[in-house]
């Protein structure tokens, strides 16, 4: 048996084998709810129940915080019936599934469809290029509160766990970074001020979930570009992450995307970020990028670079890609 074949835990959740569809934001949503072509589409990728996990593209936590007008919504209970049916169908095609719920900041796109964006501090976004309104003190105090709505939502669903995104230039991930947050209050500046909105969040997502309910968070590990966040503050973080509840961390790209890691382009490209936290944590991490082989994903386990593999484009391309992988692997 191979290691990506191998069951794996996380939490009190039990997953079949280490390969996991991972979040990518495909769907054309006019209003935020679950429609048919939705749940077409995440039946067509689960259907060859060869995921041990999926984890739903990234819904906004409210409406100011959505990234473009065609997003996922999880920002008011009004959303749940199309959430449960979509959970149902991941299930009914034999996997697990999370929810990724996110808030944007100041990555903002559409034609101005969405309210003034608002980050950290009122620089311009290294990627969509918008300035924001700097967030007041009082504003923050009430974002952990909307991701807890968020997370009650995704639970009550029927989803197998929540995952928080501070990812790919997103509002978590701008205060994580020094590109982005220039405050000089207690959420800027040192790295344990940086991940303090982080801290609050998972806290108040565990009360709402409770003990055994999975929380992963997708963390944006380094911007490789200097002054921005190096691999040696997301060790740091992911430690102390975990130390306040989180249960798995999600490795992949921060201000420059989620398919740039510098100059390196290898088949699992974030392994350079991903191998250090995992040797460092007691949880389990989760790889993405640039995987398109069975043998990359396999060598990507056997080398200690994480402990679960995510595939994404390959599966854009071709629905059937992890079951093929599968397959091989079994010959």
């Amino acid at each position: 048996m191979t290691i990506l074949t191998t069951p794996l835990q996380i939490n009190q959740l039990t997953l079949k084998n280490r390969l996991v569809m991972p979040p990518m934001a495909v769907a054309n949503l006019p209003d935020g709810y679950v429609n048919e072509e939705l749940l077409a589409y995440y039946d067509e990728k689960s259907k060859d129940s060869a995921f041990g996990l999926v984890i739903i593209e990234h819904s906004y936590i409210a409406r100011e915080g959505r990234a473009k007008p065609t997003q996922l919504s999880v920002a008011s209970d009004d959303v749940m019936e199309g959430l449960k049916k979509l959970a149902d169908i991941i299930h009914s095609n034999g996997s697990k599934v999370l929810m990724q719920i996110n808030h944007s900041g100041s990555f903002i796109r559409g034609e101005g469809e969405n309210p003034p964006c608002v980050a950290p501090s009122a620089v311009p976004h290294p990627i969509g290029g918008l300035t924001p309104r700097a967030l007041m003190k009082e504003e923050i105090e009430n974002l952990p509160g909307l991701y807890r709505a968020a997370a009650r939502r995704v639970k009550a669903a029927g989803f197998d766990g929540v995952e928080i995104h501070s990812a790919h230039g997103y509002l978590l991930n701008q205060f994580f970074s020094p590109l982005t947050n220039q405050r000089t209050d207690e959420y800027g500046g040192a790295l344990e001020n940086r991940i303090r909105l982080h801290l609050e969040v998972i806290k108040e997502v565990r009360a709402e979930v409770g003990k055994d309910y999975p929380i992963l968070l997708r963390l944006g590990a380094c911007d490789f570009t200097e002054g921005g966040i190096t691999v040696e503050d997301s060790l740091l973080a992911a430690k102390a992450f975990e130390a306040v509840g989180i249960d798995a961390i999600d490795i992949t790209g921060s201000m420059k995307g989620y398919a740039s890691a510098g100059d390196n382009t290898e088949e699992g490209y974030f392994s350079i970020m991903s191998k250090p936290i995992k040797e460092a944590l007691s949880i389990p991490v989760i790889l993405t990028g640039g995987i398109v082989t069975a043998s990359g994903a396999e060598r990507m386990l056997e080398e200690g670079n994480a402990d679960l593999i995510g595939v994404g484009r390959m599966v854009l391309k071709d629905s059937h890609w992890a079951k093929k992988v599968l397959d091989e692997l079994s010959k």
